[in-house]
């Protein structure tokens, strides 16, 4: 009982930690401290990145090579993207998302892996069919894109040389993705449910709220 206890204390501290950074993100930057807090982005996706990786948990070979997986092949489809204007559209990283390979942030394979995980966790719980599985998170991911995209260049995370995402973006996100959770469910994959939602919701708000307030 001890155990179970602390172990729940473990989780209910990391989801804390997590409401904790991005809440303060909202407040900060809505009072003006937008420069201090969006140079911190690298920062926050490393640890929302430990926390998946020690509460999901990414604790087993078979779970460790797939994230690995998921995060090259993001990495490779942006190189792509931003180098010979594949899949995306022609646009370009800002200097908020970390260091970069080939113009791409290396922290953006972990965040294609982390969003594969956390969604296709949630996507577990609402379906036993592999297909509807994959079509289930494809949809919490696009998503969440589609609120992102909006703050992206101001947050200087990225932008597109037209000013905005283009239609091809979000049809080959959603193609990625879909590719993506198909994997993860393929491998019959299980996560914990807790963490996920409390990950992926605190994105989500984030990014509404920036959605309304620019």
């Amino acid at each position: 009982m001890k155990i179970i206890n602390q172990q729940k204390y473990a989780y209910t501290l990391a989801a804390g930690i997590l409401w904790l950074f991005h809440i303060s993100g909202i407040l900060g930057i809505s009072l003006g401290y937008m420069d201090w807090f969006a140079s911190r982005t690298s920062l926050n996706l490393l640890i929302v990145g430990l926390i998946l990786i020690i509460f999901f948990p990414v604790n087993s070979i078979k779970l460790w090579a797939t994230f690995l997986v998921l995060a090259t092949l993001g990495i490779v489809v942006e190189y792509l993207g931003v180098n010979y204007g594949l899949f995306f559209g022609d646009y370009s990283y800002g200097e908020n998302m970390g260091p970069k390979i080939g113009g791409v942030p290396w922290l953006i394979g972990l965040n294609w892996a982390l969003l594969t995980f956390t969604t296709g966790a949630m996507a577990n719980y609402l379906t036993e069919n592999w297909f509807f599985k994959a079509l289930i998170g494809t949809f919490l991911m696009l998503f969440l894109d589609v609120l992102m995209e909006a703050s992206a260049p101001i947050f200087d995370f990225w932008e597109f040389n037209s000013g905005y995402a283009p239609i091809d973006n979000y049809i080959a996100w959603g193609i990625i993705a879909f590719l993506f959770h198909l994997l993860f469910s393929g491998l019959k994959l299980k996560g914990n449910l807790f963490i996920s939602l409390h990950i992926y919701f605190v994105q989500l708000v984030f990014f509404i709220y920036f959605y309304v307030y620019f």
